[in-house]
């Protein structure tokens, strides 16, 4: 057994993908990790499927691309936790890992990126718009009909590229992705606000996986990464994700935000080609007294539900079947029956 002084000068490896955009928000979490806990995190690169694999999403299947080879090495030891983007993260937790923490959420919008700044809904006729994702791809259809969209993949930076040569008229990405990597490309950038294209459940949000064997030294300096409003609501929207039973590359929106003592979340699921939608904008009363009384304090997702993160995937779920009665099960692909 190691002891107390061995372990604290051991350094805390965390697992990351190879690509500059894991690695930057690896590095961010691995700083603050360091601060709370005083030893040295190091990053540990791993290859996924998603990094070798260039076929497009829609083709592969969102879940678990990104995920898979690193819980593998989380559970084999090669690591000792993970920082995944939560969007990319199924909604299945494997046996033997927990999300240790939800950090402060950064910017949950979608950007739109062109060369001189005209809005989607203004772009020429045939304009190629690229995104391979099929939320994004149906999002597109509906705000600009008359575009081409171009099923792409690639870096945040070979997607700025083939806007910047003018291969592409725009390309659609995440805000806080471009956040994380401190992008300052001359392009120009048109937020797209979340009342009328919300994006996918947790976008914006970092998930810190360990096992749940972890010393209790790291679960505890994981915990306090820990932000419980960003906890709950994606709890929410990843629960009407679950509801819908949806892989992560669904055609499916989901936001919540917690204010005081209620959640509101608004979700919508497209038809691939864009033509219907159908959503839901709820405001759902949370037990406030409960919440400070049975926060999720260590970060950790408690067993039994005897917690507030129970209540918020309730809500999730409750919001799915109202979906489903309304006719989504018409729109959302399930995995199952495709397989």
């Amino acid at each position: 057994m190691m002891s107390i002084q061995s372990t604290r000068t051991t350094p805390i490896r965390l697992g990351t993908r190879r690509s500059a955009l894991a690695q930057a928000q690896s590095g961010h979490v691995a700083a603050a990790l360091e601060k709370i806990s005083g030893r040295t995190v190091e990053l540990v690169p791993i290859t996924s499927e998603g990094d070798t694999n260039r076929a497009s999403l829609s083709e592969i299947g969102g879940q678990g691309i990104f995920a898979t080879r690193l819980r593998e090495a989380l559970l084999a030891g090669e690591c000792d936790f993970l920082v995944h983007s939560l969007k990319d993260l199924p909604t299945a937790i494997p046996e033997g890992l927990v999300i240790a923490a939800t950090p402060v959420r950064e910017d949950a919008r979608d950007v739109a990126i062109t060369r001189g700044g005209t809005p989607l809904h203004e772009l020429r006729s045939g304009s190629k718009v690229g995104t391979g994702s099929p939320r994004r791809i149906a999002q597109v259809r509906r705000r600009a009909p008359h575009a081409e969209v171009v099923d792409i993949r690639g870096n945040v930076d070979s997607r700025l590229q083939r806007v910047a040569s003018g291969e592409l008229d725009a390309v659609i990405l995440a805000a806080a992705g471009l956040s994380r990597l401190g992008s300052d490309s001359p392009l120009r950038r048109e937020e797209l606000g979340l009342a009328e294209w919300p994006t996918a459940p947790g976008q914006g949000s970092l998930a810190v996986e360990t096992r749940t064997d972890a010393p209790e030294e790291l679960l505890s300096a994981l915990a306090e990464l820990d932000d419980e409003a960003t906890r709950l609501a994606v709890t929410v929207e990843r629960a009407v994700l679950e509801g819908l039973d949806a892989g992560c590359q669904a055609p499916m929106a989901a936001h919540a935000v917690v204010d005081g003592d209620e959640i509101r979340v608004r979700t919508v699921v497209y038809a691939t080609d864009g033509t219907r939608r159908i959503g839901l904008d709820v405001t759902e009363a949370l037990n406030g007294e409960y919440i400070r009384r049975n926060g999720s304090g260590n970060g950790a997702d408690a067993a039994g539900g005897a917690d507030p993160m129970h209540a918020a995937r309730e809500i999730g779920l409750s919001v799915a079947h109202r979906l489903l009665e309304q006719g989504a099960a018409d729109l959302v692909s399930r995995e199952h029956s495709s397989s």
